[in-house]
């Protein structure tokens, strides 16, 4: 667009320039035929800036709307490396670029419902999504995941059953266990609730350690600051610094659903990017990085 004006306006003064010229020295000279001469030419230059000017509008038109074909997504950092590559796909398919905020879905909530212009949110549990997404968003339950224990990839642990009995504060020792905020962040809400229900929080609970979200609790144990962690399967896939040394069994844990909705006051773009999340294109980059896709084959 900028470029699109600059262009108009040296055509313009151009034009001027040449017009202003061409009348000084019609002005200044008797002969009739001359003066007619320059007066012709004048014309003609101001209708060559005219037509060069009406031919840069709709270059400088089309540049605008490719400009403004952008939409704003907030989305669960557990989504980052999955979510980039579905983004990718989409932007070369339609020329639609995808703007991401990623964070915890508790953090990204409040942000929205307190106004933050997303189009579409993906968030990590249901929870936050009925706390911002009600009755005026279009949503559909998009991906699972598991929750799992890790370590660091040179750590002794190999591996550990997690089930009736299974005591962590004792295989943490004198260490800490890192996952997220287990008051608000939905890895952490994960983790508290399959702790409960084996009975390990009460003496876990004081070697907790809490990030601000599951990327950050798996970097933790990547760096050894924190000998153990919970987190996703998808993030300890995508972090080669740690390990899988156990899986919380499905019956002790509350299914890990990442919804995903179209907010009412969308953009038009926003709409095939929607679609596109929930088709087969999508669903094959998402189960390259471990997701479970729970959109059915009748509604691709």
């Amino acid at each position: 667009m900028v470029a699109m004006r600059d262009g108009w306006i040296i055509y313009a003064v151009f034009g001027v320039l040449v017009c202003l010229v061409l009348w000084r020295v019609a002005t200044q000279r008797n002969a009739g035929n001359l003066r007619s001469s320059l007066i012709i030419l004048g014309i003609a230059a101001l209708v060559m800036v005219v037509w060069q000017g009406a031919r840069l509008l709709p270059v400088g038109a089309t540049n605008a709307h490719t400009a403004d074909k952008t939409i704003t997504v907030f989305a669960a950092a557990s989504l980052t490396n999955a979510l980039d590559g579905v983004d990718t796909a989409f932007t070369r398919q339609s020329g639609i670029k995808v703007v991401v905020s990623y964070g915890a879905s508790s953090a990204l909530a409040k942000q929205i419902e307190q106004g933050a212009p997303a189009d579409v949110f993906a968030s990590a549990d249901l929870q936050w999504m009925d706390y911002c997404a009600r009755k005026k968003a279009t949503r559909v339950n998009l991906l699972g995941n598991k929750l799992v224990l890790i370590a660091a990839k040179d750590a002794k642990i190999d591996h550990v059953t997690i089930g009736p009995g299974f005591d962590l504060a004792k295989l943490a020792g004198d260490g800490r266990v890192a996952t997220g905020d287990v008051r608000e962040v939905p890895v952490g809400l994960y983790a508290k609730a399959a702790l409960e229900r084996l009975g390990a929080w009460a003496a876990v609970e004081p070697k907790m350690v809490m990030a601000a979200d599951v990327r950050a609790a798996l970097r933790m144990v990547a760096r050894g600051q924190a000998p153990l962690g919970i987190v996703y399967e998808t993030d300890a896939k995508i972090e080669p610094a740690v390990k899988v040394i156990g899986v919380f069994p499905d019956n002790i844990q509350d299914p890990i659903i990442y919804p995903v909705a179209l907010r009412a006051n969308a953009k038009p773009d926003a709409v095939p990017y929607y679609s596109f999340l929930r088709s087969q294109t999508a669903k094959s980059i998402f189960e390259q990085y471990g997701f479970n896709f729970l959109v059915t084959q009748a509604t691709l």
